[in-house]
């Protein structure tokens, strides 16, 4: 039986470039990913041709996209960090320079892939018009964009952090108490009786929990189809049912 080869992963030049931020030129980056290409998503061993922080940053980028597939893959509970370095085609001393252990690496990749995840939403509002209605409408395209564009790094945040440490789930309360603050910002600037806090929060968890379930279900293609349901559940839990009805036959129109 022919052994088949692990699959490594594939850092795109414009996901490290957003990664490592401009500290290095596009021809550095170019010749460290076709680096990479040639030794089947691995640096060759004792590399000198590329800035010795380069190859760092690139080697901690190849471990976070690593750990984000494995984790969906696997689930956080079951994934190893040897799973993670097979995957990368790094090895461990490498690792334990990069990150403590498995929870370290976990929460990195978990607060950048929820970084991307906040910048599609704020890109996505910021465009809208100035009603808390249509810039909802926006930020949830934004967010729906993204688990369609990123599926792996939406299950981590959405998915992976509840099933994983303390400090996991924490960094998950913090990224959903931001969300249920900029909603809340939102609906208080057009509304005459302003909502309590508790009723952002359970319009954030309700969200959550539907696309909880598809990520679960990995029913991640045409997710702009649930935008129409979740500006109903928004509409009514803010302005009453007449004016979620009113939303729900202009759609329909």
């Amino acid at each position: 039986m022919t052994k088949r080869s692990p699959v490594r992963v594939k850092l795109s030049r414009e996901k490290l470039a957003s990664a490592v931020g401009d500290r290095w030129s596009d021809t550095e980056l170019g010749a460290a990913l076709k680096l990479l290409e040639r030794a089947d998503g691995r640096f060759p061993a004792g590399v000198r041709t590329l800035p010795a922080d380069l190859v760092k940053a690139v080697q901690r980028e190849r471990l976070l996209a690593a750990m984000t597939g494995v984790a969906a893959e696997v689930g956080y509970s079951a994934l190893t960090v040897q799973n993670v370095l097979t995957r990368a085609g790094i090895s461990r001393p490498t690792f334990y320079e990069q990150f403590a252990d498995k929870e370290d690496c976990f929460l990195s990749a978990f607060d950048a892939a929820a970084g991307r995840m906040r910048e599609r939403i704020e890109d996505a509002a910021a465009e809208a018009r100035p009603s808390w209605r249509e810039r909802l409408r926006r930020g949830l395209a934004g967010l729906l964009g993204f688990i369609g564009d990123e599926p792996e790094e939406a299950r981590i945040v959405i998915v992976e952090a509840r099933a994983s440490s303390l400090a996991g789930r924490e960094r998950r309360y913090a990224l959903l108490d931001r969300f249920a603050a900029c909603i809340d910002s939102l609906v208080r600037e057009d509304l005459d009786e302003a909502p309590s806090a508790i009723t952002t929060a359970g319009v954030v968890g309700g969200i959550e929990s539907v696309l909880y379930i598809r990520l679960q279900k990995g029913e991640t293609d045409n997710l702009d189809a649930l935008i129409p349901s979740l500006m109903y559940f928004a509409v009514l839990t803010y302005d009453g049912r007449e004016a979620a009805e009113d939303l729900r036959q202009t759609a329909l129109a």
